[in-house]
């Protein structure tokens, strides 16, 4: 009696059991822990240095967080495309903390600073290095080589030598001296000076200015976009750029000058009034002397001071706040008398100019 039941739960087991064992599938190989190359490298030269950089792989070739990473090779040739890195020229340690504490999502930066050899530097504009960086595991093995980068080789100038800077009223002068370029240099090649400047305490460098370098070796550069009572910091380098066929040209920048501090102090008094000239009127009404003059172009002009002297004596300020237009009336005059009048500029600071040539008017 029992065996029809024993049937029926047999007949009803057997697909629980067949759908169970669908779900597992074949096994999986286990991962080689290859760090996905680079495809991000990039290349920046300053001087005889070559400044790489790139993002370390956070996935495996097979798509797996990468669980820890070794060092990365550098590796650079002549030829236009590496196969293999062959004998890496240096390599960048491993990143701290990479592995399985970041998520893939996460992206660390890199870099590498290369020196180039003085041999590899030269006048041909058309000579350049390829690089390519590798990274390894914590095994020691790797997937291959990164993207792939062209560096020039062409020769850059020495720094400025002597790079100097002084306040002026114009601003700030830079000075420097500078290195002729070579005999044999290419035609396609020219030469620049550029001039950085700071504020005090910032991060960013702004360009102030740029000369082109020539037979000349001896340079200067007027700084004029500055504020005034601010401490500002500048450095100076060379650029080699190299004229193509087709556009953009090539600029490869050359070492930085040590930086030199001013402090941009206003001590220098506005321009001189000019073209002063006194007019009375009187008949009829009380007698005033009416002045007008030049105006004076300083942008930080904040006003005028007025002198008068009569016969045998000193001059005498005229005027208690500053004249801010380039007119003034003295009506403090009595008949009989003669009267020569001065004016000066005075800027927002206070630096004050020489008087101006001197304008006489008789009162009668």
């Amino acid at each position: 009696m029992r065996r029809p039941t024993l049937t029926l739960l047999l007949a009803f087991g057997a697909p629980l059991i067949l759908t169970a064992c669908a779900t597992m599938g074949p096994p999986q190989p286990p991962s080689l822990e290859l760090p996905k190359p680079p495809a991000d490298l990039r290349a920046v030269r300053k001087g005889d240095r070559v400044i790489l950089t790139w993002t370390a792989p956070s996935v495996t070739t097979d798509r797996k967080t990468v669980r820890g990473l070794g060092v990365t090779r550098i590796c650079r040739g002549l030829d236009a495309s590496l196969a293999q890195c062959g004998v890496p020229v240096g390599e960048a340690a491993a990143q701290p903390n990479s592995g399985a504490a970041k998520s893939p999502k996460q992206k660390v930066s890199a870099s590498y600073s290369d020196a180039l050899p003085a041999a590899m530097l030269g006048d041909n504009p058309s000579r350049s290095n390829t690089y390519a960086v590798e990274v390894l595991n914590a095994d020691g093995r790797g997937a291959g080589l990164s993207n792939q980068v062209r560096v020039s080789l062409v020769r850059t100038l020495s720094p400025p030598r002597d790079f100097r800077a002084r306040v002026t009223a114009q601003g700030v002068v830079l000075s420097w001296a500078g290195e002729l370029p070579a005999a044999g240099s290419a035609k396609s090649a020219s030469y620049r000076y550029r001039v950085y400047r700071r504020r005090e305490a910032s991060k960013e460098w702004i360009l102030a200015g740029e000369v082109p370098a020539g037979s000349e070796q001896s340079f200067t550069l007027v700084d004029s976009n500055i504020e005034w009572e601010k401490t500002y910091e500048y450095r100076a380098e060379t650029v080699t750029v190299i004229t193509r066929e087709k556009p953009p040209e090539l600029q490869v920048e050359g070492d930085d000058t040590p930086e030199v501090k001013v402090f941009a102090d206003d001590v220098f008094p506005p321009a001189v009034p000019s073209g002063l000239q006194a007019v009375f009127s009187g008949p009829g009404q009380k007698a005033f002397i009416d002045l007008v003059w030049a105006p004076v172009a300083d942008v930080d002009l904040g006003g005028y001071n007025v002198y008068r002297r009569e016969a045998g004596t000193a001059a005498v300020k005229v005027n208690v706040a500053l004249v801010k237009m380039p007119a003034f009336r003295d009506g403090n005059v009595m008949a009989g008398k003669d009267y020569s009048y001065s004016v000066s500029a005075v800027d927002v600071r206070g630096n004050e100019s020489a008087r101006s040539e001197e304008a006489g008017e008789a009162v009668p």
